[in-house]
């Protein structure tokens, strides 16, 4: 059970009811407020999760390759098998012969999204920093621009915009329709869907833990047959916590996936 559920929940037994949870957990009060060059910044508990995160995902990596055996122990074969997963499974897989020197970024990118995602099953952090939206738009821009710049790099900017506007084997007369929605797929909606994606499953993994947990804490204090629904309501927050597991892993794949999908068309120009 969350600890922001418990507190929640003592909060909501002094105002007399059960009240759902709402998106303020989101937006917390900022720890440190502050201002460079004019812009105004602000780190918040998420903030600080978001940094917990990367910095063990970073320390987990560095001890898994620091002294390599030929015989890899556990901690070894875990950080082995993750970037085998990108390497062989994305960056060659997907992207073809051209996609190696890609990995180093897929595997950054794959393991930077897990280990914030599986901040929303953690105690006492017990939300993904992915479940604000900037965070997977900022990532989302990042791939958009490396996408961009690869495809102009490999195939010329004429090349690659034209390829992106008319799609081979298109009819003329089809190309009014066609070229609108093939740049606003390429160049809008696929960034925008790569950050929603992510956001939203992060988004609502973590509503529905807080809505069960919550509703478990109010209804074991209520009295009267209401335990009896806690219960069961503490059973849905424990199997919704085994759901989120798979969320977490399988974000982390399809959004690095995807990633590497973008870079093979831009890599080969579609034929």
């Amino acid at each position: 059970m969350t600890s922001s559920a418990v507190a929640l929940a003592d909060v909501l037994a002094a105002e007399g009811g059960f009240q759902a949870p709402t998106i303020q957990e989101f937006y917390p009060e900022p720890l440190v407020s502050f201002s460079i060059l004019g812009i105004d910044f602000e780190i918040t508990r998420i903030t600080i999760i978001l940094w917990i995160a990367t910095a063990a995902i970073v320390a987990l990596l560095v001890a898994a390759v620091r002294k390599p055996e030929v015989v890899p122990g556990k901690l070894q074969f875990l950080g082995e098998s993750g970037y085998s997963l990108v390497r062989d499974g994305m960056a060659r897989d997907v992207i073809g012969p051209k996609g190696l020197p890609f990995a180093p970024f897929l595997g950054a990118l794959f393991f930077f999204i897990l280990a914030n995602n599986a901040m929303s099953i953690i105690p006492f952090a017990q939300i993904s920093p992915n479940s604000k939206f900037a965070i997977p738009l900022v990532l989302a821009v990042i791939v958009w621009i490396l996408y961009n710049w690869v495809g102009i790099r490999e195939q010329g900017a004429g090349k690659y915009f034209k390829d992106a506007a008319i799609p081979p084997g298109v009819p003329i007369g089809a190309l009014i329709l066609v070229t609108p929605i093939e740049l606003l797929q390429v160049f809008i909606i696929r960034p925008f869907t790569l950050a929603v994606r992510l956001f939203a499953n992060m988004f609502a993994g973590h509503m529905l833990l807080v809505v069960f947990s919550l509703g478990a804490t109010y209804l074991i204090t209520a009295g009267g047959i209401y335990p009896i629904f806690g219960v069961a309501s503490f059973a849905m927050a424990i199997v919704m916590t085994f759901f989120e597991i798979l969320v977490i892993v399988l974000q982390a794949y399809v959004f690095t996936v995807l990633t590497a999908t973008y870079l093979a068309g831009s890599v080969e120009p579609a034929h």
